[in-house]
């Protein structure tokens, strides 16, 4: 069953509660710690793009349309929309020779408020470039033009770009491709339901994968550093995922899903973190993050004090007072199965 994790203060009282389930497993899948319950069933969300990269570098198309760790690193992003953002997605579709008018991932707002505030003042039209997903369906069309594969159905399950990344999900989750549950992501691709501690172990190949085959181990400690050398590109401005990994350079490999899903991977350890917050509430799922990393004492007390607006975040009334916290309340326990 899942375990309170969050509890929400306001004043004396606790006004709400997040349970949800906490899992760390090493790079051969043995559960290591765990509050709630490792086998818990969810999709893995944005978590799974770093995942959905690999076919870009197994295949050779990443090589063939020179792509940088930059480019890489958007391709595996919930970016925020800002312009460092737009413009390498844009540059990357430019130098593939792919129209932007390719992008299936639809249109919302920059994440970025700034960013969002501009484009209102310049009268531009929002368009797909500002989707949070645009990097990872630009690597994806990039996959499929090196394929010689249809632009127009590369969500499709059935496309060779998607089964493609659904084998890869299979493999490094080490769940049956048949036993994965699929259903469709807010930008429109297919969405992986996997047990929290299969996507942990995904996570813990990621941060370590010497012992897989030299050309996925290739594949994923480039996309791993990727990720670590440009967080920026990965969140963006005041995002968890880029102050994580800019706090800890080398430490720590970190991505987001919807929902409160989080998964992180930790290179030195060779071990993988998922967590699911049951209501779907990411401010929960912050401060559990941070919490389960102190507890198994993951990164120094020094860095982890940097991530203190994360870690117990404060509430304020619209006058920007303070009315109230969020405390993480959970223990890690030593998982015996």
């Amino acid at each position: 069953m899942s375990e309170s994790l969050v509890e929400v203060w306001r004043g004396p009282l606790v006004e709400s509660r997040h349970r949800g389930d906490v899992v760390v497993v090493d790079d051969t899948g043995q559960v290591v710690y765990a509050c709630g319950n490792p086998d818990h069933i969810t999709f893995a969300r944005s978590t799974a793009k770093p995942l959905q990269v690999v076919p870009l570098l197994e295949t050779g198309a990443a090589e063939a349309f020179a792509l940088t760790d930059e480019e890489i690193a958007l391709c595996s992003a919930s970016h925020s929309g800002e312009p460092s953002h737009v413009g390498v997605v844009r540059g990357l579709l430019a130098r593939a020779g792919i129209p932007e008018t390719c992008l299936q991932c639809g249109v919302h707002p920059p994440y970025h408020t700034p960013t969002y505030e501009q484009v209102l003042r310049s009268g531009e039209s929002l368009n797909p470039l500002y989707n949070n997903c645009s990097g990872k369906h630009a690597g994806m069309l990039v996959l499929a033009k090196h394929l010689g594969a249809d632009f127009d159905t590369y969500l499709h399950p059935d496309h060779p770009v998607q089964r493609k990344v659904k084998e890869v999900v299979a493999d490094l989750t080490e769940v049956e491709a048949n036993q994965i549950a699929i259903g469709i992501d807010g930008c429109g691709v297919p969405v992986f339901g996997l047990p929290l501690k299969n996507l942990a172990l995904a996570y813990a190949k990621l941060a370590r994968p010497d012992k897989l085959s030299r050309t996925r181990a290739a594949a994923l400690r480039r996309i791993r550093d990727a990720m670590m050398s440009y967080p920026h590109h990965v969140g963006g401005s005041e995002r968890f995922c880029t102050e994580l990994m800019a706090v800890a350079p080398g430490e720590i490999v970190a991505k987001v899903g919807a929902e409160g899903v989080y998964s992180v991977g930790l290179p030195k350890l060779g071990l993988g973190m998922a967590v699911k917050i049951e209501d779907g509430n990411a401010r929960a799922a912050y401060p559990t993050v941070v919490e389960a990393l102190s507890q198994m004492q993951a990164l120094a007390p020094t860095v982890l004090s940097k991530l203190e607006a994360f870690w117990h975040p404060v509430l304020k009334n619209h006058r920007g007072i303070v009315v109230g916290r969020i405390v993480p309340d959970f223990r890690l326990e030593t998982y015996s199965g």
